[in-house]
């Protein structure tokens, strides 16, 4: 069995790599100052070139990434260095510190950019009479992961980022409502150059270089990004776990937990792929309706996690796709074992728990516009939501991944792994169910103020 996949790292650049989080703000409406100095350095094992052209690194990577974190970030002292269950964080106060930062021409400090610690999103509540909106979750002081992501000193979960929460509610409150996707795919024409050349073969051929011949005909795939600028960190987070999971589902790389074999070693155990369908892979939330109160002012994320999705494409000879078919057992099991493991796996792999914020984020970002909460809280943010306040980390575009193939000797068949993750906030946010407890339980909360942006809650 041959099977395809996209090579595909991540990196960021200064103002991203710092901390992962820490925006350089300039005096000139927030622009990142040194975005350019860093936008093509390697990070994470490969090297994004101008023209988004994804190839291998050199290696240190990682030790640079090191070296620029011991740079920027500094110890955390008082509550912000002790683990907490609720961490409250104000908008109008988040609204505050970006506005002062650029008027002063300061970098914004590291404990804004990765938003006090937070995890998880688990409330969202409206204060109309302090003209604020406040995000409550899990916080806890972090560190540097060994794959380069800040996580929490006692979890091992990402910490959620400024950059992301920027670039999730300006995709919300943008001209149109869109489902915010990435995916990594073969061309048509690639498919139906590598599919003559299996079927033309003859026996005996040397399984490596017919692998690399296959790569060669199989040539660039493409990388598809929707609903966020494909040039942020939000959409890398998104292409950083499609091609993570790739990885992990050929078998190319382990996974870095036990319970979750590669797909080759699934269909070692089946003894037969099914002829001329290629299995599509992709993330997707797994949320249960969130809970509110009668006046919608206080919302409640219940169940949300991941689960990775499954459905297979039958392909012409021309390589196009011709319809999409249900899913072989086989397909489905890889799938439930990838998300009965996904919350595992988010702490190993911390780029599966920043897909999992990025959701979170997305739906927050959702609930806020459709809702209608700023007004409700008559609560301007144009430092967050305009084009000239402070803006995001701006990163070279991963546009094309080479092909790379592995052979097994299972059948006679050869796949190709498609996929990506799919975020629809909109539907996420429009499941709602009424809760008379919420509003017992925001009484015995404490209430924002002006003097600071966030506050622990419990």
């Amino acid at each position: 069995m041959v099977s395809s996949w996209g090579r595909f790292g991540w990196m960021k650049s200064l103002a991203a790599v710092a901390a992962f989080a820490v925006l350089i703000v300039g005096a000139s409406h927030g622009i990142a100052q040194t975005t350019g100095v860093y936008a093509n350095r390697a990070v994470g094992g490969v090297m994004i070139d101008p023209s988004g052209f994804i190839q291998k690194a050199p290696s240190g990577s990682l030790a640079e990434i090191r070296q620029l974190w011991q740079s920027y970030h500094k110890e955390l002292t008082g509550k912000l260095a002790q683990p907490v269950e609720s961490r409250a964080i104000s908008l109008r106060g988040l609204e505050s510190q970006l506005a002062a930062a650029i008027q002063a021409g300061q970098p914004v400090p590291d404990e804004v950019a990765c938003l006090g610690g937070l995890t998880r999103i688990e409330y969202v509540l409206v204060y109309p009479d302090k003209n604020d909106i406040v995000l409550v979750g899990p916080a806890e002081p972090w560190k540097l992961h060994a794959t380069g992501y800040p996580v929490g000193i006692k979890s091992g979960k990402p910490v959620i980022l400024l950059d992301d929460l920027i670039v999730a509610m300006r995709s919300a409150f943008g001209p149109q409502r869109s489902v915010i996707s990435c995916s990594i795919d073969p061309t048509a024409e690639g498919i139906r150059k590598a599919r003559s050349f299996a079927r033309s073969r003859q026996g005996g051929v040397d399984p490596a270089r017919f692998s690399a011949a296959l790569e060669q005909l199989l040539g660039n795939q493409v990388v598809t990004v929707t609903g966020v600028p494909e040039n942020t960190h939000f959409a890398r987070v998104l292409v950083a776990a499609d091609f993570r999971m790739k990885q992990i589902s050929i078998g190319l790389e382990p996974a870095p937990i036990a319970g979750l074999p590669s797909f080759p070693t699934l269909v070692s155990s089946s003894g037969r792929v099914p002829e001329n369908t290629m299995p599509r892979w992709w993330l997707a939330p797994d949320y249960e309706p969130l809970l509110r109160d009668e006046t919608g002012l206080t919302w409640k994320f219940q169940k949300a996690s991941v689960k990775t999705m499954v459905e297979a494409d039958l392909r012409g000879a021309t390589g196009e796709r011709e319809k999409i078919v249900e899913a072989a057992p086989v397909y489905r099991k890889w799938a439930e074992l990838m998300t009965a493991r996904y919350e595992e796996l988010s702490k190993a792999d911390p780029v599966f728990g920043q897909v999992r914020n990025c959701m979170d984020l997305a739906t927050v970002a959702a609930l806020i516009a459709s809702e209608g909460l700023l007004e409700k809280a008559d609560l301007a943010l144009p430092t967050i939501l305009g084009n000239d306040g402070v803006k995001p980390a701006e990163l070279a575009p991963p546009k094309y991944v080479p092909a790379k193939s592995v052979f097994g000797r299972v059948g006679r068949n050869w796949i190709f792994v498609t996929g990506g993750v799919e975020i629809n906030a909109w539907e996420l946010a429009s499941r709602q169910s009424v809760s008379a407890e919420l509003a017992t339980w925001r009484q015995q909360l404490p209430t924002p103020s002006t003097e600071t942006w966030w506050y622990d809650a419990k």
